[in-house]
């Protein structure tokens, strides 16, 4: 299978060919630290760790890299405010940043350098093009040359007349050509400021991401990613400053994905208009995997619109994966394989073999992710559908020794393909559930034989026996005591006529 990518360069999908296979090397756009992050940066970067898992999954060695703005005119003004250093508020919303996306399950970048700490590096880069005659000193300010680079706009695809009639620029007589950006800005007082060859001052915005990529990645990398709101100035005059410095194609690959927006709003989240919902709000009202699924469930060259409905229904498709997944834990706990695979079994394979097949190919063309996760949850309903075979001891299903094995591949298949989604599809018992269990077992006089000692899953499972054993004498009421105090602790029980088969309820 091949990867096909929609390049934004050449606005074509085109073969992914890393410069260097199977290294690549790629880095992302990271948050303003002026503030908190809201879903509608989630969205870029839970497509971004999709990236890489799919990439890492595939067998390309990724080597990851995202900014942190630690230097800019909205940080110093709340820094400012608050009568505090550009280091606190920095500090503050980094730890907040990597707090919710290690919530989300996003992979950690293996670098997240900050502006601030790449100063040297920028001055020489600055240095650099205004010795190739593409930069220019004004009053201590350093501007790029825009028509020093032929190609400038190339990104947009704009000419710079077009460009300079789209845009909203700030008129500066000193300045050569209206469109002539910062690389360096000349101090003001009270702002923080360090020493260059043009005197005190501090970086402009695009410069900072051209040298902290170049610094850990090198002149030339195979992914550079973020939102499309970017595309023009900034990651246009990224192309125009490393480029015309280096003389080498600074990027083989441009990836952006679409905006998220506030439901009866045209105008895309952002933290400046205030129509955002905070990634730690959401968080708090939502489970991490149905907001992954949410947020990938849309194409990401699609804008999509935040609405609190879709999100409940995500929470509900994450129950789906995630009761497969428990379903064929309890069946496996429950059983050893036989050696032998019924005819039920067989066609899980089958299925597993097929989905598998269709689950790559979603994500080869272009990270469809939408269709990606329609497949996972075939899967998921497969895998329900023999599991509950079994225990309804359906004639087709065979003994639930003989589906074991077909149960176990599918099982992984599952929390395999999912964790190329970054899914984690399982609700970890809370300490809080699994003392309460504990607690039961040694307090009630049925569920003596029970090995308090246990995983809380063990646990559960042998206390299912005690109450199978219950029904089976018909001591109905001993039974549905058992089964009411596990529903007192937020556990369900479904009963079949094989057995029964617990759950965690959504919310416990």
């Amino acid at each position: 299978m091949a990867l096909y990518v929609t390049n934004t360069l050449t606005r074509r999908k085109e073969p992914f060919e890393p410069w260097n296979p199977p290294e690549v090397r790629m880095y992302v756009c990271g948050v303003n630290l002026h503030g908190p992050a809201h879903v509608g940066h989630a969205r870029s970067y839970l497509f971004f760790d999709v990236v890489r898992r799919h990439l890492e999954w595939t067998g390309y060695r990724v080597r990851h890299v995202q900014n942190f703005t630690d230097i800019e005119d909205k940080i110093i003004a709340r820094a400012q405010r608050e009568g505090r250093s550009l280091d606190s508020i920095a500090r503050e919303y980094i730890d907040r940043f990597l707090r919710e996306m290690d919530a989300l399950h996003v992979l950690r970048a293996h670098h997240y350098p900050r502006a601030t700490e790449a100063i040297p590096d920028i001055l020489r880069i600055v240095e650099g093009l205004i010795r190739k005659g593409h930069a220019y000193v004004v009053d201590g300010d350093v501007y790029f040359r825009v028509t020093s680079d032929p190609d400038y706009g190339k990104l947009s695809g704009r000419s710079l007349e077009e460009l300079q009639a789209g845009a909203r620029v700030e008129v500066d007589p000193r300045k050569e050509h209206p469109m002539d950006f910062a690389l360096w800005k000349a101090a003001k007082p009270g702002e923080p400021s360090w020493p260059s060859p043009w005197g005190p001052g501090r970086p402009g915005w695009h410069i900072e991401c051209s040298a902290m990529s170049m610094s850990y990645l090198g002149e030339q990398l195979d992914i550079h990613g973020g939102g499309e709101d970017v595309i023009f100035p900034h990651h246009e005059n990224e192309i125009a400053q490393s480029e015309s410095l280096t003389g080498k194609p600074f990027v083989k690959y441009w990836l952006h994905n679409a905006h998220l927006r506030m439901e009866g709003q045209e105008e895309r989240m952002t933290r400046s208009l205030g129509n955002v919902v905070w990634i730690q709000d959401a968080l708090s009202r939502y489970r991490p995997d149905a907001i992954r699924l949410f947020l990938l469930s849309s194409h990401y060259r699609t804008p999509m619109t935040w609405r609190e409905e879709a999100v409940g229904a995500s929470e509900r498709g994450a129950l789906h994966l995630r009761a497969a997944v428990e379903a064929a834990e309890s069946l496996l706990r429950r059983t050893r394989p036989s050696g032998r695979v019924s005819a039920a079994g067989q066609r899980l394979r089958e299925e597993v073999a097929r989905l598998r097949h269709a689950f790559r190919a979603a994500l080869d063309d272009d990270f469809d992710t939408p269709s990606a996760i329609a497949h996972l949850h075939a899967l998921a309903t497969e895998v329900n559908r023999l599991t509950d075979a079994v225990a309804k001891r359906q004639p087709d299903a065979g003994q639930p020794e003989d589906a074991a094995e077909a149960v176990a591949e599918a099982r992984d298949a599952l929390r395999e393909l999912g964790g190329v989604l970054g899914l984690r599809l399982t609700e970890p018992i809370p300490d809080s559930l699994a003392a309460a269990l504990r607690r039961l077992v040694r307090e009630d006089d049925a569920l003596r034989e029970v090995d308090g000692e246990g995983s809380p899953e063990a646990i559960l499972d042998h206390v299912l026996e005690v109450r199978q054993r219950a029904r089976e004498r018909r001591d109905f009421a001993t039974a549905d005591r058992i089964r009411q105090k596990l529903l007192d602790l937020g556990v369900a029980v479904e009963d079949y006529p094989g057995g029964s088969r617990w759950r965690i309820r959504d919310g416990a």
